[in-house]
């Protein structure tokens, strides 16, 4: 499935790597930054999360929450958080049924690993609509954060 802008963004409750469980109809009031990336610990994901976390501030103040997905465990997500200090949620999508309903999986990824969820960006209003896709097939691309920022402009 592949969702777009103008599309009602799919609910989901997943464990983070503080092991309590996220929805995103936690954050109704707010704008979700929704990212997927492929695996913890490895280079685009950890530049990639730690340019949002440097940019934390910027996010708030257009009223906005940032959540990051993988497929990893929440175990192995919580040790890559607390390496990167990151400040924002990590989220385990280990049985893949997010990434999937996002249309954000590889089937077929490096190392003959399948199920990798696809580096992606969301940007989903406070009404739950999606204002902003990217899917992106090449895990070593970064999502266009200029086109996230100028959409959550557009929301405020």
């Amino acid at each position: 499935m592949i969702l777009k802008t103008g599309d009602k963004a799919p609910n989901f409750t997943l464990p983070s790597s503080d092991k309590s469980e996220v929805s995103l109809s936690n954050y109704d009031d707010k704008n979700v930054i929704l990212l997927f990336f492929p695996l913890a610990f490895t280079g685009t994901c950890t530049t990639e999360l730690c340019s949002m976390r440097d940019d934390i501030a910027t996010y708030n103040n257009m009223n906005a929450e940032v959540l990051a997905i993988s497929v990893d465990s929440p175990f192995s997500l919580a040790k890559f958080k607390e390496e990167l200090s990151l400040n924002f949620p990590l989220l385990s999508d280990f049985n893949k049924e997010v990434s999937r309903s996002y249309g954000s999986l590889y089937q077929d990824f490096v190392l003959g690993l399948k199920g990798v969820s696809k580096r992606s960006a969301f940007v989903i209003d406070k009404n739950g609509i999606i204002r902003y896709a990217e899917v992106l097939e090449n895990a070593t691309e970064l999502p266009n954060f200029v086109a996230v920022r100028e959409t959550l402009n557009n929301l405020s």
